[in-house]
């Protein structure tokens, strides 16, 4: 049995700048109404689904840091739920998270992407005593029954709409595409959200799930004769994922227009439009100082993100011979290795 202590990390955050742009209009409301100064003995639990070093996390993590630097001190604790899928890990971890909470008494939880929120804030602490603002649940809160009267947060929505009408800028007429994916939960979610967007123009997308390395090169190369474009959804969840392998295969064999909404994955994709991990963290940041603060958390609405990056991948344009519009290629970030 894995204890609980190896999964939690103490942190004090940098110095954060005096000024700087809220991630959202309604924390920027409740800042006008509410002083962002928590008591310099506040504690915030930070609670990951995931584990230390998985980019989307880390970059949650970033967000977080930055907002509550000199504010709150916090701890983590990790699920490390991407990495050992089982139900069984999930609730082993959701109850060393729980008896981690009854030990350290923190002041407000912060909980990050569906497995949190699935195996430890609804079972253990819905409409409870502690005030809980969750981040990075995809798509929908209505698994977990959010809001409660103690909880607010983020929903984590993949800027797809946005891609698809590049899509379309792009290549004009489109009937068919793929979208090529680890096999875990969260894409087979991601997929039913594509599917939506795009069967909604008469455009048909089939699904493409694998477990390896192998089997994600495969794909991708025969992929690239199968439709008009491709979508390359997470590879969290492909055990032996090799960046070098990636970067070879999607170098050595993109034909078609290859797109992304994830910001790791930019350097497989000729196109990407991602969203963006700190915001998460960030806003979840500011709404628990707000709350600490004295702001009633049960009247702060749930929201989605929306901010986004657009990046370009030059050397596979080069190598695929494929073009993009001028209008894509002045405003988008260049990503090169």
């Amino acid at each position: 049995m894995i204890g609980y202590a190896a999964n939690i990390v103490t942190t004090y955050g940098r110095q954060r700048p005096l000024f700087r742009r809220l991630a959202a209009s309604v924390v920027a409301l409740v800042s006008l109404l509410i002083p962002l100064s928590a008591p310099h003995a506040a504690t915030c639990l930070y609670i990951s689904s995931y584990h230390s070093g998985y980019e989307w996390n880390d970059g949650i993590e970033q967000g977080l840091e930055k907002s509550l630097a000199g504010k709150c001190r916090l701890e983590k604790f990790y699920m490390d739920s991407k990495r050992h899928q089982s139900d069984d890990h999930s609730k082993m971890m959701a109850l060393q998270a729980k008896a981690y909470i009854e030990k350290l008494s923190p002041d407000i939880l912060i909980a990050a992407d569906d497995n949190a929120s699935r195996y430890l804030i609804q079972p253990f602490y819905k409409n409870s005593s502690i005030p809980v603002v969750f981040c990075g649940i995809n798509y929908s809160v209505a698994p977990y029954g959010y809001p409660y009267d103690n909880a607010t947060g983020m929903i984590e929505i993949s800027p797809v709409r946005p891609l698809y009408k590049q899509i379309k800028a792009i290549l004009g007429s489109v009937k068919r595409g793929a979208f090529l994916a680890a096999d875990v939960t969260t894409q087979h979610r991601e997929y039913d959200l594509n599917k939506e967007v795009y069967s909604s123009h008469g455009i048909e997308l089939a699904p493409v799930f694998v477990k390896t390395m192998a089997e994600w090169s495969k794909q991708f190369k025969r992929l690239q004769s199968q439709g008009d474009f491709l979508v390359i959804g997470n590879n969290a969840g492909i055990s032996d994922w090799s960046e070098e392998q990636a970067t070879a295969v999607s170098r050595a064999e993109t034909r078609i227009l290859t797109v992304t909404n994830y910001d790791w994955m930019r350097w497989y994709a000729l196109l990407s439009i991602t969203k963006l991990a700190e915001e998460q963290g960030e806003w979840a940041g500011d709404v628990a100082l707000a709350v600490l603060g004295g702001a009633d958390i049960s009247k702060i609405p749930v929201v989605a993100n929306r901010h986004w990056n657009i990046y370009v991948n030059p050397e596979l344009l080069e190598t695929s011979g494929i073009k993009l519009p001028q209008t894509i290629m002045l405003k988008a970030i260049r990503v090169s290795r």
